[in-house]
């Protein structure tokens, strides 16, 4: 398996993304590839994935998608994995060698600058378009991917109210903490920034796109071992994350107050597989006409 690296261009969020997330995301990794399995299980098998397909994922994070593709695929496809993060990748190289996968290439790249060589049958994003500085620009990009009539799916999240394993824990910081200012630093536009179906068709449409299609996907998600694991998970991560890391000092005097009120709530979503609780998505498809 070759792991040849073409490095992510420097911007401000690609920057944050190494600087403050990737620890957090693999600190997390049980929640954030794990507790979607669910999820992943209501779309993956649908995909229009086959024997012998040249599949990109972008912003493949873990790999762990990556690393499906390629077993779906078998020995006459292939599966490019793209990233902005090394951080991420060296875990998915990792497994991926566990795997004994060996058509699978990992590469660090900004998927809105990455040179693609137009082959692909199948280029696929899960939760990762959402977070594009330019989405149009990007969506592109992941076009000059795809040979003619091949086709694009992304995952993304629908609205916040949608999602109350990530609306919820946020209502409940505010209660305690105000709300991050203008120039809070970001990882992108965020979770919610493709939720509205008119503007994502609209930028799909100016991206190059036809045969644009939405499919609304709910499924339950794992967001913590324990009560305990979920607090962290929130705490560190996500709307609620944002909100604490943002208020700095003030957040940390709080801390006690902010720990029993998230406890307290998400404790009411115990299961015996773990803290669990509603999620709901966007499975966008479209070809490319060219």
């Amino acid at each position: 398996m070759s792991t040849a690296e073409a490095p992510a261009g420097s911007s401000e969020f690609v920057d944050f993304w190494n600087e403050v997330l990737v620890p957090k995301f693999v600190k997390y990794r049980h929640i954030l590839v794990g507790g979607l399995t669910h999820h992943s299980a209501k779309i993956l098998p649908s995909l229009e994935v086959g024997e012998g397909d040249k599949v990109v994922d972008v912003g493949c994070g873990f790999g762990d998608t990556a690393i499906e593709f390629a077993r779906r695929v078998g020995p006459s496809g292939s599966v490019l994995g793209v990233d902005c993060c090394d951080g991420f990748l060296e875990f998915a190289r990792a497994d991926a060698k566990a795997a004994g996968v060996e058509n699978l290439v990992f590469v660090e790249g900004d998927a809105q600058s990455y040179r693609f060589e137009p082959v692909h049958d199948f280029c696929f994003s899960r939760f990762g378009t959402q977070f594009f500085e330019n989405p149009v620009a990007g969506l592109r990009n992941m076009r000059t991917a795809l040979r003619p009539g091949g086709v694009m799916t992304m995952i993304v999240w629908r609205t916040i109210d949608d999602n109350p394993w990530l609306g919820l824990p946020k209502e409940i910081v505010l209660q305690y903490l105000p709300p991050p200012g203008d120039d809070a630093r970001t990882c992108g536009p965020g979770p919610f920034s493709m939720a509205d179906q008119d503007m994502v068709t609209r930028q799909l449409e100016i991206a190059g796109y036809a045969d644009i299609e939405f499919e609304r996907v709910d499924a339950p998600l794992m967001v913590g071992r324990t009560a305990e694991d979920a607090v962290e998970f929130q705490i560190a991560l996500g709307p609620a994350g944002e909100v604490y890391r943002e208020a700095g000092e003030e957040a940390e005097r709080r801390r006690d107050d902010i720990d029993a009120a998230l406890k307290s709530e998400l404790s009411k979503y115990e299961t015996p597989e773990g803290i669990v609780m509603a999620s709901s998505s966007w499975k966008i498809s479209a070809r490319n006409p060219d």
